[in-house]
C-alpha cells in the first residue's frame, strides 16, 4: 500500500538545486550586506515555508551555524592577522609579534582598523550567504530521488555524491536523538563530557548505515554495466573530459570580471559536448527508472527563478559595480540598490508556487533504484 506524499513530491529534485545554484551565483556577484542578508532571508523564508520533516530537511540549522562559524572566523582574522584594506580609524592597537624578515606582508597583531574589519564583515558574509544557499538546497531536495534523475553514465559518481549529502544530515539527526535521549536519563548533553558520550554512539550508528547501505546495493546489482565497443569507451571519455573542461573554463569567464566576451560561448558548448559524452556513457548502463520524476511546469518556475536571480546579478555586476561591491575606503554607509533588490525578491517565486507540505505526512517507501 502506497504511502501519502508530501507537497514537494511533484517537484522535481534537481530544480531545487537549479533554484539554490542561482542564489549562490547571485551572491558570489556582490559583498553589499544589505543584498546578501536579502538572498538569506529569501533562502530562509522558502525554506521554513517548504522543507518537510525527513533527516535531510533537519540539516539546514546546521548550515546556517556552519555559516555563522565562518563569519566570526573571518572577523577574527582580520583581527588577529590584519586587513589588507588600509584606514584611519583605529579601533584598538594589539600587541605585535615580530616575524622574521622572510614573513614580510604578514603581521600577527598590530593596529586593528574600523575599515578592516568592515571589509572583512562583507567578505564573510558573502562566503555565509553561499553555505546558506546550500543548506537550503540540502534541506529542500531529497537526495534519493536526486539520484534516480541522474543520467545513466553518471550513476556511480551519484551515488558516492548522495551518499556524502546524506551523511551529514543523518549524522545530525542522530546527535539530536543521543542528547534528548541523554537529558532523559538525567545524564549531560552539553560540554565536553557530554560530547565525548555522544560521539561513539553516533560513529556507530554511522557504521552500521555503511554496512546496510554496502549490502543493499551489492543485492541491488550496483556497478554492473554493459559491454560497449572500446572506440566508443574513448569517443565517451574524451567528450566528457573535454565537456567539463569547457564548462570549467566557461564558469569562470562568466563568473568573473575579465571573460565576459568567452564565458557564455565556452559555456555553451562545453555543455553540449559534456551532454553528448553522457549520452554516450548512459549506453553502457542498463539502468531502468521506477517512476520516475517528470520535470513538470512548477519546476520551469523554481529554476527559472533562480536562474533569473543570478543572470540579472550578473548583469547588475557588469552596469552598477559600485552598488554591490560597496566601498570601505572612506567609510560609508551601504545602499541597497532598487532593481538588484527586485531582482532578487525573484528568488521568492517557489514560495508562491510549490504547494507547502503536509506536515507530518510520510515520504513515499524508497524505490529499487534508492540506496536503503
Amino acid at each position: 500500500m502506497r504511502t501519502r506524499t508530501t507537497g514537494t513530491r511533484t517537484l522535481h529534485p534537481g530544480a531545487w538545486w537549479v533554484w539554490a545554484l542561482g542564489l549562490g551565483t547571485a551572491a558570489s556577484r556582490t559583498t553589499n550586506p544589505l543584498l546578501l542578508t536579502l538572498l538569506v532571508a529569501v533562502a530562509g523564508y522558502v525554506v521554513a515555508t517548504h522543507r518537510t520533516d525527513a533527516p535531510w530537511s533537519r540539516s539546514y540549522a546546521a548550515f546556517v551555524r556552519l555559516a555563522l562559524a565562518v563569519l566570526l572566523l573571518r572577523l577574527a582574522f582580520a583581527v588577529v592577522l590584519g586587513s589588507p584594506v588600509p584606514g584611519s580609524h583605529t579601533i584598538v592597537t594589539l600587541p605585535e609579534l615580530p616575524l622574521p624578515h622572510w614573513a614580510q606582508g604578514v603581521r600577527v597583531g598590530g593596529r586593528v582598523t574600523a575599515e578592516g574589519l568592515v571589509f572583512a564583515l562583507y567578505d564573510g558574509l558573502k562566503l555565509a550567504a553561499l553555505l546558506v544557499c546550500v543548506g537550503a538546497a540540502n534541506a529542500l531536495a531529497n537526495p534519493a530521488r536526486l539520484l534516480k534523475s541522474l543520467p545513466a553514465a553518471l550513476y556511480e559518481v551519484g551515488v558516492a555524491v548522495v551518499v556524502a549529502m546524506t551523511f551529514a544530515p543523518h549524522l545530525v539527526a542522530d546527535v539530536g536523538r543521543l542528547r534528548a535521549a541523554r537529558r532523559l536519563r538525567g545524564r549531560p548533553d552539553r560540554g565536553l563530557r557530554g560530547l565525548a558520550q555522544v560521539v561513539l554512539p553516533v560513529l556507530e550508528g554511522a557504521l552500521e548505515r555503511s554496512v546496510a547501505l554496502a549490502a543493499a546495493m551489492d543485492a541491488r546489482g550496483y556497478g554492473r554495466s554493459a559491454e560497449v565497443a572500446p572506440a566508443v569507451r574513448r569517443t565517451t571519455a574524451a567528450l566528457t573530459l573535454g565537456g567539463l573542461l569547457g564548462v570549467c573554463a566557461g564558469t569562470y569567464g562568466v563568473l568573473t570580471a575579465e571573460g565576459g566576451g568567452y564565458g557564455l560561448p565556452v559555456l555553451f558548448a562545453g555543455l553540449t559536448v559534456a551532454l553528448a559524452g553522457l549520452w554516450l556513457g548512459g549506453r553502457r548502463s542498463p539502468r531502468t527508472r521506477y517512476r520516475p520524476d517528470a520535470w513538470g511546469p512548477r519546476a520551469w518556475l523554481v529554476s527559472a527563478s533562480g536562474v533569473a536571480v543570478a543572470a540579472l546579478l550578473v548583469v547588475a555586476a557588469a552596469y552598477e559595480p559600485s552598488a554591490l561591491h560597496p566601498g570601505v575606503v572612506p567609510l560609508a554607509a551601504p545602499t541597497l540598490p532598487l532593481w538588484p533588490m527586485a531582482a532578487i525578491l525573484l528568488g521568492l517565486l517557489p514560495a508562491f508556487t510549490v504547494p507547502a507540505p503536509l506536515k507530518g505526512a510520510l515520504t513515499a517507501p524508497p524505490t529499487s533504484e534508492e540506496p536503503a
